[in-house]
This record gives structure tokens, C-alpha cells and sequence, in this order.
């Protein structure tokens, strides 16, 4: 038997792995389970059809359901390719038939991989860059959280207290202590603004006068009580508590990040960078899996990133550029965020942009 490619078509609970030889005829069809003692016998009948020669397995996944796959192809010493899901739907349409099966698409990724020589190889994961990946994404999870508990925030005291929800930052530390306690106008000018004041000091809160001002100027303006308040009320104090935990959460996950971050050797270098943090830097690292081996030129990097445009030239048309459609949307993220802060914090960033 000459060259193999084994494709496989990746699921939660079974995989689906098919054999082409060169001449691109099917020499094994076969669904196994995502266990593996099934995963080591598919990978022995493979090896075996080889018969010594060079196999290629490609999969269009790299984590999550794959890994103990990609782990036994590692152990092993396979070679392993990564075909994006979205380039095997495309290709999908160019073969015959219209069905979807999972067969179908293992077929389609084994010939993709059979006639291509532009695919990325699938290395072997970093322990660190493992670590910082399921921390950052753990931080994003615990943020999106926080933006929409602040939205319902927002939303259910506008509807009882208007005046206060405009004046107010619902983001600071501040406001929120006050919600936990005051949540209607009537309440806070009851207490007044010495005992709120006082109140707000004792639970160690910046510039507690200011924010008793505030807040009883508020609620000068507001005698109407509307219909729900109380219940409401309830509902904001509920909301104000979980944006204080989730706060908390996020500063406890930032500080695992950037403990777990300066243990990378090449940490100082990256935070070098204007307008990357240690945040910035771990999610860096965890998109790229810790290794840049696979760029080897700055071209190569800013096109994984989208951050290069693509030209879309024909005929007599040229340097027609625009964004790309194809790119790693995390590491647009870093350089994004990078960017608006370099601005802010790096002279030679705010001279540039000016420029520009």
C-alpha cells in the first residue's frame, strides 16, 4: 500500500474515520466511539493498511471532542493536519450528491487532505497554553456574565428610578454597595444624607459624600412611587449583590492569569509590546498555542489575525482591498484592544494614529 490519508469527521460521543489511498479510493469506512480502547484498534488497522508507509490523518477540529484522538495520533507519532470546518463545508458542495452524512464529510476531509499542501499541522498541546486558554475563556464567560446582570440592572431600576440610574455609573463599586441597600427614592430621602453618608463610609466606599450628594439630589426629584417598586426593589438589591460576586470572580481569575502568565519565558517580551497586558498577553498565548513556530513571518501572523487586508482584484480592477472573512477572531481581539490602548499609553501609538 502506498500514502494513506485518513480523514475524520469529529463528534462528542463517536468519530468517523475514512481511508483514501492515492488514487483516492476508499480502503476503510469505519464509526468508532470516543473511547479508547476503539480510538487504539482504529489507529492499529490503519497502520496496518500503511504497511509501513507515511499516513496523514486530518481532522477539522483541534480541542474539545478530538483530544484523546489527538493525543493516541501523538503518542504514536502520526502526522496530523487541521482542515477549518468552514473550508470542508465549502468544499462539501463540489463533490457529488447533495446528502450529509458524517461518512460524507470524513471522505471530504481525507481528499481535501490528499490534494492540498497548504494545511497547518496539528502539534502537540502546551501544558501552559492549555492552562491560560481554559482561564482566559473561564474570565471572558465570568465578563459577558457581568455585562448582561448590569444590563437587567440597569433595565429594572430606570423603571423605578429613573433620575438615579441616569446620574449614577452602575459599574463602580460605589453605586453598587448603594443598591444593595437603597434601591428607591423614598428610601434614600428618609435616611438623608448624613446617615447614607455614614452608612457608605462604614462599608469603606471612595468619596462617600459625593456619592450621598448624588443620590439624594436623585431622589429629591422623584416623589411618584410606581406600580412594583417594592418587588422590583428586591430584584435590584438581588442583581447588585451577583455584579459585586461576579467582580470578584474576575479579579480572583485575573490574578490565576497573570501568575500563570509570568511563568512563560517569554513573557516580558510580550508585554513589551505598547498596549499588551498580562491579560492581553495570556490570550495571546492561548490562541496560538504557545508557540509561533507556525508563523514564520509578521505577514503570516497579521493574516491570522485579520489584521492585513485582503485584496479582491479582477480583471482590470487591482488594489481593490477589504477586510478578510478568515481569521482567529481572539487574536483580532489582543491586537485590537492592544491598539485603542497603546493610544492612550504610548506616545510614539498616539503620534501614529494622529498621523493616520
Amino acid at each position: 500500500m502506498s500514502r494513506i490519508w485518513a480523514g475524520t469527521d469529529c463528534g462528542k460521543t463517536h468519530h468517523h474515520c475514512l481511508v483514501l489511498d492515492a488514487e483516492g479510493d476508499t480502503v476503510l469506512s469505519r464509526r468508532v466511539a470516543n473511547d479508547e480502547s476503539e480510538l487504539l484498534e482504529l489507529i492499529c488497522d490503519v497502520l496496518d493498511i500503511a504497511d509501513g508507509e507515511r499516513v496523514t490523518w486530518a481532522m477539522d477540529m483541534t480541542g474539545g471532542e478530538p483530544a484523546l484522538l489527538i493525543e493516541l495520533l501523538i503518542a504514536h507519532g502520526q502526522e496530523l493536519v487541521y482542515i477549518p470546518g468552514i473550508a470542508v463545508n465549502r468544499a462539501t458542495n463540489s463533490y457529488r450528491g447533495a446528502g450529509k452524512t458524517d461518512a460524507r464529510d470524513a471522505k471530504v476531509i481525507a481528499d481535501q487532505a490528499r490534494m492540498r499542501r497548504d494545511l497547518q499541522p496539528i502539534r502537540p498541546g502546551d501544558e501552559a497554553a492549555i492552562e491560560l486558554r481554559l482561564l482566559t475563556e473561564r474570565r471572558s464567560d465570568l465578563v459577558e456574565d457581568r455585562t448582561r446582570t448590569l444590563n437587567r440592572l440597569k433595565a429594572l431600576l430606570s423603571s423605578i428610578f429613573p433620575a438615579l440610574e441616569r446620574t449614577l455609573d452602575m459599574g463602580r463599586v460605589g453605586t453598587l454597595v448603594l443598591l444593595t441597600g437603597y434601591q428607591s427614592p423614598a428610601a434614600i430621602r428618609r435616611t438623608g444624607r448624613r446617615r447614607l453618608t455614614t452608612w457608605l463610609r462604614n462599608r469603606k466606599v471612595y468619596r462617600p459624600e459625593v456619592l450621598a450628594a448624588t443620590a439624594v439630589e436623585a431622589a429629591e426629584r422623584q416623589y411618584t412611587a410606581v406600580a412594583g417598586e417594592t418587588a422590583i426593589a428586591k430584584r435590584v438589591h438581588t442583581l447588585a449583590r451577583e455584579v459585586m460576586a461576579l467582580n470578584e470572580k474576575i479579579a480572583e481569575t485575573d490574578k490565576l492569569i497573570q501568575d500563570r502568565f509570568r511563568e512563560y519565558e517569554l513573557a516580558d517580551v510580550i508585554t513589551s509590546l505598547p498596549g499588551i497586558d498580562a491579560i492581553l498577553g495570556a490570550e495571546l498565548l492561548a490562541a496560538t498555542g504557545g508557540n509561533m513556530d507556525a508563523f514564520p513571518t509578521p505577514d503570516r501572523l497579521a493574516a491570522f489575525a485579520g489584521v492585513a487586508p485582503a485584496p479582491r482584484d479582477s480583471g482590470q480592477v487591482s488594489g481593490n482591498l477589504h477586510r478578510p472573512k478568515r481569521y482567529h477572531r481572539r487574536v483580532q481581539r489582543v491586537f485590537y484592544q492592544s491598539a485603542l490602548l497603546s493610544i492612550r499609553c504610548d506616545p510614539n501609538s498616539r503620534r501614529f494614529y494622529d498621523r493616520k
